[in-house]
């Protein structure tokens, strides 16, 4: 799988990383699975890094995964989507403009660095999700795994 997901429980941000190709299957479990991890740990802010993705999907999946609710439910939270390359920033506009409507404090930037300033962040300190969730109706647990 070409991604992960890591939580800062200090100041309670998600993040998911990418890495090499990313295809469409990936993204939309990507974007099922983070929705999972925001109903279980209610962050307050969350970033998807796509810094390390090498390629991205087609436009399609883009507007089809705008249309569906976000990921974190509150408008009010700031989520920031991360792209280095011009392709994949693009990629992150058409999101942003397709799904303004319901994820009006969403952020196209070009680095971590740029949304931990944002969020008056010095030092965070994510550690990677091992599981997000037992089975249906089971508790939230195990989810935890340190950084090597």
């Amino acid at each position: 799988m070409a991604y992960r997901f890591e939580f800062d429980l200090k100041n309670r941000i998600i993040r998911g990383q990418f890495s090499d190709k990313v295809n469409d299957a990936e993204l939309v479990d990507f974007y099922r699975t983070a929705a999972r991890i925001c109903r279980a740990l209610a962050p307050e802010a969350g970033i998807t890094d796509l810094t390390g993705a090498t390629s991205l999907v087609t436009s399609g999946t883009i507007r089809a995964l705008a249309k569906l609710p976000p990921v974190m439910p509150q408008p009010d939270r700031p989520r920031f989507i991360v792209a280095a390359s011009d392709e994949v920033y693009g990629l992150a506009r058409m999101f942003q403009m397709a799904g303004e409507a319901t994820r009006p404090n969403l952020h196209v930037i070009r680095s971590n660095e740029e949304a931990f300033a944002t969020l008056g962040v010095d030092e965070p300190e994510f550690h990677a999700i091992a599981r997000i969730l037992r089975p249906a109706g089971s508790v939230p647990c195990g989810i935890w795994e340190e950084r090597e």
